[in-house]
C-alpha cells in the first residue's frame, strides 16, 4: 500500500507539529492501511458547532458541507495535503460502505467483547466513545438486516439499548473529540485482517442482545 506504520511515525518532528501530525498520520493509517474513506468533521467547544449554525442539532459530529473526503487508498503525502485544508476537523469515518456499526452501551459492550473473545468469535474494531457507548464495527447491510435478525434470534420484542448505524451516518473515529466531550478511543483498533473484512452482524449479535438484556435489567 506504499507505506508503513512505522514509516509514517518516523516523518514526525517538531513540538508544534505533534498533534497535526498524529491527526495526519492517523488520517493516513486509516486510508492508506485499513482503507476507509476520511471525511473532514465539525468540532464543537462549550456545546457550540465550528459549523456556526446555532441551532446545530449535533455540534461537533457531522461533516464539514465544504471539505472533500480523503479518499480509501490516499498514503501520506495526499493526506497530509488535504488534511491541511482543514486545520483542526474532526476525523469522521462514512458508515455503510467499509463497515456498519452495531452500538450498545459502553458497559454491556466491554462484556460482551470478554465474552466473544472467549468464544474465539471474529471480531471487528471495537471503539467507545466518551458519552458511554461502545460501537462494533461490523459488515456492510447490517443496519438493513437488523429487524429481521433480532426476529429471528427471537429478540425483536425484547427492550434492547442496541442501535446499528448503516449508510448516511459517520462516526467519529480515534483520537478525534466527540462533540467536545473528549476523545473517542479504540477498545479493539483495526487491523489489516479485520479492517476490510469486518465480521457479519449475525455472528455477535446473539452476544450483543443478551448481554443488553442482562445489563438493562
Amino acid at each position: 500500500m506504499g507505506f508503513t506504520i512505522g514509516g509514517i511515525r518516523e516523518k514526525r518532528s517538531g513540538s508544534r507539529r505533534r498533534v497535526r501530525t498524529t491527526e495526519c498520520t492517523a488520517v493516513a493509517e486509516y486510508t492508506g492501511l485499513w482503507g476507509w474513506d476520511v471525511v473532514p468533521g465539525a468540532r464543537a467547544a462549550a456545546g457550540r458547532c465550528s459549523c456556526g449554525d446555532p441551532s446545530c442539532t449535533a455540534p461537533g459530529a457531522h461533516p464539514l458541507s465544504f471539505a472533500e473526503p480523503v479518499p480509501a487508498g490516499a498514503g501520506l503525502d495526499v493526506a497530509t495535503k488535504a488534511w491541511s485544508e482543514y486545520p483542526g476537523a474532526t476525523i469522521l469515518l462514512p458508515v455503510g460502505r467499509s463497515f456498519d456499526v452495531i452500538e450498545v452501551a459502553e458497559a454491556a459492550g466491554r462484556r460482551a467483547l470478554v465474552r466473544l473473545e472467549r468464544m474465539g468469535l471474529p471480531l471487528g474494531p471495537v471503539c467507545a466513545t466518551p458519552t458511554g457507548r461502545a460501537r462494533f464495527f461490523v459488515a456492510p447491510g447490517a443496519a438493513a438486516e437488523l429487524p429481521q435478525l433480532l426476529y429471528r434470534m427471537g429478540w425483536d420484542d425484547a427492550d434492547l439499548d442496541l442501535h446499528c448505524l448503516g449508510p448516511g451516518t459517520h462516526v467519529t473515529a480515534p483520537p478525534s473529540d466527540l462533540g467536545g466531550l473528549g476523545p473517542v478511543r479504540w477498545l479493539r483498533p483495526p487491523t489489516l485482517d479485520t479492517a476490510g473484512a469486518p465480521p457479519q452482524a449475525r455472528l455477535l449479535l446473539g452476544t450483543l442482545a443478551y448481554i443488553c438484556h442482562r445489563t438493562h435489567f
